[in-house]
Parts: C-alpha cells; sequence; structure tokens
C-alpha cells in the first residue's frame, strides 16, 4: 500500500489515513492511492473510516498540479470526482473521521461519506473554491446541492462561506463533533455499529437512495471535462 494512504485493517474495520504532507494535498498519487485502499477494503470486505493527520483532514487538491496547465487540473478534478462518485456507491459503510480543517476538495470527501465526525477546535471546514478565484465545478455543485442543507448551500458555494465544526453539523458537512481525543475511538465505536448492518441491504439502498444524484455526477464530471477543457 502507498506511503500516501496508510492502509490498517482491525476486525473488519479498515483505516485509511491521509500522509500527504502539511495540508494533505489531493494530488493525482493520492487519489490513485485512496483507490487502491478501497479496492483492498472491497477485497477485506470492511467497514472504511478516512482520516488525516493532528489538525486536518485535507486542504485540498494539490494547487502545484492545478496550476500546471488546463490538461493537469481537468485530468485531477476528473479524479477527484470520479473518487467522490465512488465513495459515494461504495459496497460498504464509509466513514470520515475528520481530525481539523476540510477544505474545498477536503470537504467534499466529507459530502461523500455515510458518516462524519469532526473535532471541537478553531478548525474551518467548507467550499472556498469562489474565494480563491476558482469557478465551482458541476459536479462539486450536484455534489453540495444533494449533501447540505439548503440554507447552507448557496452559503457555502457562492458565498465561500467556511464553518467552525459545530456549524458544519447543521450546514450538512459533519454528522457529529467530538473532543480530538476522542475521534478515533468514536469512528471505530460508529463503524463497528455500521458492521451489525446486512451489507447487501445497505449496499442495494445506498444505491436505491443516490441513483439520481449518481447519474447527475456522471453527467457533471463529463461537463466538466468539455467546460475545463
Amino acid at each position: 500500500m502507498s506511503e500516501l494512504i496508510n492502509y490498517h485493517l482491525d476486525e473488519g474495520v479498515a483505516t485509511l489515513t491521509l500522509n500527504n504532507g502539511k495540508v494533505n494535498a489531493i494530488s493525482p498519487d493520492v487519489i490513485a492511492a485512496f483507490n487502491a485502499a478501497l479496492d483492498q477494503a472491497e477485497k477485506d470486505r470492511a467497514v472504511v473510516i478516512i482520516t488525516g493527520q493532528p489538525g486536518i483532514l485535507s486542504g485540498g487538491y494539490d494547487l502545484k498540479v492545478m496550476t500546471a496547465g488546463p490538461q493537469q487540473a481537468v485530468g485531477l478534478v476528473t479524479a477527484g470526482s470520479t473518487l467522490a462518485r465512488r465513495l459515494l456507491s461504495h459496497p460498504f459503510p464509509v466513514i470520515v473521521a475528520c481530525p481539523g480543517h476540510a477544505v474545498a476538495k477536503g470537504a467534499f470527501l466529507l459530502l461523500s461519506a455515510d458518516y462524519r465526525i469532526g473535532v471541537e477546535g478553531p478548525y474551518k471546514i467548507g467550499l472556498n473554491e469562489v474565494q480563491i478565484g476558482m469557478t465551482m465545478h458541476h459536479a462539486g455543485i450536484e455534489l453540495a446541492r444533494d449533501r447540505l442543507r439548503r440554507s447552507a448551500f448557496h452559503r457555502s458555494v457562492i458565498n465561500a462561506e467556511m464553518f467552525e465544526p459545530q456549524d458544519a453539523v447543521d450546514a450538512g458537512f459533519l454528522d457529529q463533533v467530538v473532543p480530538a481525543e476522542q475521534l478515533l475511538e468514536r469512528a471505530v465505536q460508529v463503524a463497528r455499529e455500521l458492521k451489525k448492518l446486512n451489507m447487501l441491504a445497505h449496499k442495494n439502498t445506498k444505491l436505491k437512495v443516490r441513483k439520481a444524484l449518481l447519474e447527475l455526477l456522471d453527467e457533471a464530471i463529463m461537463r466538466d471535462q468539455e467546460h475545463m477543457g
């Protein structure tokens, strides 16, 4: 397994830990490692926990790649949107244990999971694309529209409003906030509860619930490739 994603399996729970520098930038190599780890988790029939380093889940896409040229940017955004789609349709439950900041693609990881736990503290969670001069991509808009509360959707996507953890629960980025020292313990508790589900029923119900969103994402990914290209 790649050093960019640490994979740890324990009693049917696979913990994927992002490990790519100070802000856990999402690069093409990180996405490849993510997909390899998810492949392994499927083989292990494991509930998945995704987490990062103390204080940060991810600060978003690798800006070096995003500014290297249109082709590189389109490739990275396409791979990232495809990863979000995969997480949304993963056959086993996916939990994100967010240890701090989750910005841009980091926040989209939260929106792609089945259960999201954050930590107390002065952390920022949200979609800052407009703040840094990026027009929001179609796939991001559709994912945010589906997973965020109506009252927060426009503020988040159009105004680039950032949320502290407790406010991120109300917005729809998180389901629960705990003290930092309890994060992984709580994530494992949730994973063990979700392990009790009938996994075939979980998968089939997830695909029914998210059918319209997955179809919208497929269309949006194609539109983004055409528009950005």
